[in-house]
């Protein structure tokens, strides 16, 4: 794949040259070699990039449709993302090392979950008549203002979808950053939504790195911030939104434990391991990173999790039989394999991986690894690790297993795997998290999702999703008002 050079940021509209002079280079992760350049925005193309959002969404007029006017042009943008998947599919196995085969999947279902969302806002009343002891109450539903939505690496184009079509059909204005890890993606979303009609400001892209995000989440022309990525950062987030009041929603870190009982099967085990840990090289915020066994069968099980490791084919990401490529970079690798060692020296031993696969000098890969003679105080089982590092630990009674799972400064995600389905409810019902699964690793599209304690705040996807970018607004009625809100 040729250098891809984007030297404009879409602002207003229009595509316009940047102030700063500054660029951030897209470095292939099997490679290591450089895909594409695009600019560091600096703070005064943010503020740019605000001020638009800004005018856009007081000015109108795009909050002042009908949800089905929005509706219609954002089904005409994913219509026209739609011709071009294979190509968005190709440059984020580029950008971040996401196999191939995976990527064909994977990517088509972003247009799928954007229609979704339409189709909900669709059927979504923008108001409800109440009638209360003080008379009729009408309860509307409107845009929370504009948006920043900052966006992590790990699932680019996706996430993106996610997060930019129910700010809009919700009538948000709004001023997208993806990562700089994988920005070139985002390109496409800006001229699928330019060539579909939607009025100037009402979404806005830059791209940069941590100093634009900084800028982005002060400017006092932000209403609300969407946010997915670390705690550290998200703790950062909120003490400066804090100030302001402006609302908040925040998916962050996970160390989320997968709680395997006695009866549990071995396939679905091991599947729900290979889809809930080692999937995209573990570079997921819900994964099962903790895996609970019972203390009288842990041999027994970690030889299911060995197998489920080894089940993978590391390699070129551009492989159609690759089934986990390399982590996103060279920084990434270093954290992944410092938290091995740090595991070895904390007494923990790699069951299977472990280190730097041999036959692939070129590239940021790491094998995964599964640690055994663990226990819940080790900082690989307290830490997000965000690559493909399982953590076993031994519990001698379920009491003690869902004990172990609160144990975590976290609530993302976690699972329990068993026959028994009382159990399992009582287990799902027991973890402190703000989702679950069965017998499974399963992200649900239309369900709210979202995490507890350090994990977050609010939730995506889902109805839920969509509400997180209204604000209700109650008009106290007369019988002369009350037809016109009805």
């Amino acid at each position: 794949m040729s250098t891809i050079v984007r030297d404009t940021l879409f602002i207003g509209g229009e595509w316009q040259k940047p102030t700063s002079l500054a660029s951030l280079t897209v470095i292939s992760p099997s490679t290591e070699q450089a895909v594409g350049q695009v600019p560091d925005a600096g703070a005064s193309d943010v503020h740019a990039a605000v001020d638009a959002a800004r005018r856009a969404f007081d000015q109108g007029p795009w909050r002042f449709l009908s949800v089905g006017k929005r509706a219609e042009v954002l089904e005409r943008a994913l219509t026209l993302l739609e011709t071009r998947l294979e190509e968005i599919a190709d440059l984020v196995t580029a950008e971040m090392g996401l196999p191939t085969a995976i990527a064909k999947r994977k990517i088509p279902g972003a247009v799928n979950a954007g229609r979704y969302f339409l189709d909900l806002a669709r059927n979504t009343p923008v108001s409800d008549v109440r009638e209360t002891p003080f008379g009729p109450a009408a309860v509307l539903r409107e845009p929370v203002g504009v948006v920043a939505s900052i966006a992590p690496w790990n699932g680019p184009f996706n996430m993106a979808v996610a997060k930019i079509v129910p700010a809009l059909v919700a009538g948000c204005s709004m001023v997208y950053k993806p990562a700089p890890e994988t920005p070139l993606d985002a390109f496409f979303i800006a001229e699928a939504l330019m060539e579909a009609g939607l009025p100037p400001g009402v979404f806005n892209l830059v791209t940069g790195g941590r100093d634009a995000g900084r800028a982005l989440v002060a400017h006092p022309g932000v209403d609300k911030v969407s946010f997915t990525g670390s705690t550290a950062a998200g703790r950062e987030i909120a003490r400066e939104c804090s100030g302001r009041f402006a609302r908040l929603q925040l998916e962050l870190g996970g160390k989320s434990a997968a709680i395997v009982v006695e009866d549990a099967d071995p396939d679905t085990v091991m599947k729900g391991v290979a889809a809930g840990l080692f999937a995209n090289t573990g570079q997921t915020c819900s994964a099962f990173s903790r895996i609970l066994v019972p203390a009288s069968r842990r041999d027994e099980w970690t030889d299911v999790l060995v197998a489920a490791a080894e089940s993978f084919k590391l390699g070129d990401p551009f492989d159609p039989t690759t089934t986990m490529g390399p982590l996103v970079s060279h920084t990434q690798r270093q954290r992944v394999l410092r938290y091995i060692e740090l595991g070895r020296a904390e007494g923990a031993v790699a069951a299977t991986g472990g280190g730097v696969p041999e036959d692939l000098e070129v590239g940021y890969y790491v094998q995964p690894t599964v640690f055994v003679n663990a226990h819940n105080s080790m900082r690989i089982a307290r830490e997000e690790i965000f690559g493909p590092v399982a953590t076993v630990l031994t519990y001698e009674s379920i009491d003690e297993a869902i004990e172990i799972a609160n144990d975590s400064d976290f609530g993302l995600h976690g699972a329990v795997f068993t026959e028994d389905p009382a159990l399992a409810a009582e287990i799902a019902r027991s973890v402190r998290t703000g989702t679950f699964s069965i017998n499974s690793f399963t992200h649900n599209t239309h369900a709210p999702f979202g995490g507890v304690k350090d994990s977050g705040i609010g939730r995506e996807l889902g109805p839920e999703g969509m509400e997180a970018f209204h604000e209700l607004k109650t008009v106290n009625l007369t019988q002369a008002t009350e037809p016109f809100f009805i």
